[in-house]
């Protein structure tokens, strides 16, 4: 659901419009996307030859592999170059719209991370970008590593990517970051907060560009899983799970295989 709210007028911003579903990236996010996150020096190709090692480093004839909660396809676009088969699926159709644009050879659906169910399995399944910190509680977690497990060929690998656990993150964390191009200047700035045992992002974007300056607002929720609820999780779908610290955003990594 959107809601508009008033706003100072600043220029031909007039509004700020709020997106208040937070299991999802909004189609006019999903536009921006890589743009904003490129600046603030996200590395899709590098971050994706890495995950490409560490999933030889386990399996080293691995040649398929799913992205779950794939995003825009930024880092399907250069695993395609490591595996023949590559393959993603998101539950945001924006996103969708875009990995299609970005990883025309893999095959991209609409899905959610809880309940998806492949037609095939892959030697690898990866999820990064911290989505899995996007579920609401442990059964929540589970199902979403149940369903990459189910996922998962025999002797594959499942990597992700956890949010913050509790004792690293910071309360009142705010960041910012502006990307521009001829045309185009979107500006970002975030604040985080903790509700209990999970955290509020508002992230405020405007967007300035030929036909004027637009301004948007979302809510994003993530829960703040211990690191046993993360290693828990992957038990109880059959997967042996190690922990590594560091990882491309400084969250860390999980590597899993079957028990």
């Amino acid at each position: 659901m959107t809601e508009t709210v008033p706003g100072s007028t600043v220029g031909l911003v007039s509004d700020v419009e709020i997106e208040d579903d937070a299991t999802y990236y909004s189609r006019r996010h999903a536009e921006i996307y890589d743009f904003i996150h490129a600046a603030r020096g996200r590395d899709w190709a590098g971050e994706s030859d890495e995950l490409a090692e560490r999933v030889r480093a386990v399996k080293p004839d691995a040649d398929s592999l799913l992205d779950v909660a794939c995003g825009t396809g930024a880092h399907l676009a250069r695993l395609a170059d490591h595996f023949s088969v590559t393959a993603g699926f998101d539950l945001s159709e924006g996103m969708c719209d875009m990995a299609r644009r970005n990883a025309p050879r893999a095959t991209i659906t609409s899905g959610d991370m809880r309940t998806f169910r492949a037609e095939r399995t892959y030697d690898a399944v990866v999820c990064m970008c911290f989505s899995l910190g996007y579920m609401k509680d442990r059964e929540e977690l589970e199902a979403a590593v149940a369903v990459m497990a189910d996922c998962l060929a025999p002797g594959g690998v499942v990597i992700a990517e956890p949010w913050w656990f509790p004792e690293n993150f910071l309360d009142g964390f705010v960041s910012g970051g502006i990307a521009e191009k001829p045309g185009l200047v979107v500006s970002r700035v975030s604040h985080t907060v903790r509700e209990g045992n999970a955290t509020r992002m508002s992230v405020n974007y405007t967007v300035a560009e030929s036909r004027g300056i637009r301004s948007f607002a979302e809510q994003e929720l993530y829960t703040l899983f211990e690191l046993d609820e993360y290693l828990a999780a992957f038990a109880a779908a059959g997967l042996r799970a190690e922990y590594e610290p560091g990882g491309p955003s400084g969250r860390g990594l999980f590597t899993a295989v079957r028990a």
